[in-house]
């Protein structure tokens, strides 16, 4: 039975606006209280930003860069507040990790001209695993609010020689928007997606796991804006125009009208052709 409610409690979820999860979440947890641990590991919420003390930047919190409640920082490597024992990746690790924050920081700029990214990394017994994280908050512009949050978990298992590699990528991307204006009021529009993929690469000096990763994570986000592009953005254009005619009434029903003249005659020519 509990299975079955945590079934029904994600479904639930990813049913609910994007920008209302922690809320909807907790109330969830009051509601069923036993379900509360596997919620929480399984409900991904949105990004939440910190800044490093020590060199001032901003990076984003969850749940893989968290112990006890404490917070890692790709930047400086230490935890807010302090820890002493807190997990770290190895030290040949940690130098992948400064690279691929450095390598994900631009790509955010590229494509999202703005917003904070962070990348943290763990150790494996048979490779590493690691999560990219992007949030973008809105664009400055007072009419138009919205945010984007895409966490992007992956696991890379080395093959004997290390020449090759097995990827494992699981993507979710949580976007909502709001629109005010005085013509058509307010608006909400928000929703999630989960994609997974898996696949073989070569490991090379021209095609590291930082290379490897970066174009699967390009290519799933591309597949990811697309669907929601044709999902969320078509489907309500679609809506919006079937609630509303750009043409006055009167047009409309002498259009119809001539429609239901032209069915009448060409009716009535393959009737005496018989």
């Amino acid at each position: 039975m509990t299975e079955q409610q945590l079934d029904c409690a994600l479904d639930l979820m990813r049913r609910l606006p994007p920008q209302q999860i922690e809320k909807n979440l907790s109330d969830l947890i009051d509601l069923v209280p036993s379900l509360c641990e596997d919620l929480l590991s399984s409900v991904d919420q949105p990004l939440k930003i910190a800044q490093d003390r020590e060199t001032g930047r901003d990076y984003l919190l969850c749940d893989y860069n968290r112990d006890g409640d404490s917070y890692r920082s790709p930047w400086s490597n230490t935890y807010d507040p302090p820890l002493e024992d807190g997990s770290m990746p190895s030290e040949l690790l940690r130098k992948l990790e400064i690279d691929a924050n450095h390598a994900f920081d631009q790509y955010r700029d590229m494509y999202f001209e703005g917003g904070v990214s962070s990348v943290y990394l763990w150790d494996l017994d048979h490779g590493f695993a690691g999560v990219i994280l992007i949030k973008k908050a809105g664009d400055g512009s007072k009419k138009i609010k919205g945010c984007w949050d895409s966490i992007h978990v992956f696991e890379v298992q080395e093959k004997p020689g290390g020449r090759s590699a097995h990827y494992k990528l699981t993507s979710t991307a949580m976007l909502w928007l709001q629109t005010n204006k005085q013509g058509s009021g307010t608006m909400n529009l928000g929703g999630s997606l989960t994609r997974q993929v898996a696949q073989d690469a070569t490991v090379s000096e021209a095609s590291p796991h930082i290379a490897n990763i970066g174009r699967m994570v390009e290519d799933m986000e591309n597949k990811i804006r697309n669907t929601l592009n044709e999902i969320y953005f078509g489907k309500t254009k679609d809506i919006v125009n079937g609630l509303r005619s750009v043409q006055p009434l009167s047009e409309q029903r002498q259009q119809n009208a001539l429609r239901q003249e032209l069915a009448d005659v060409i009716k009535s020519r393959q009737v005496k052709g018989e």
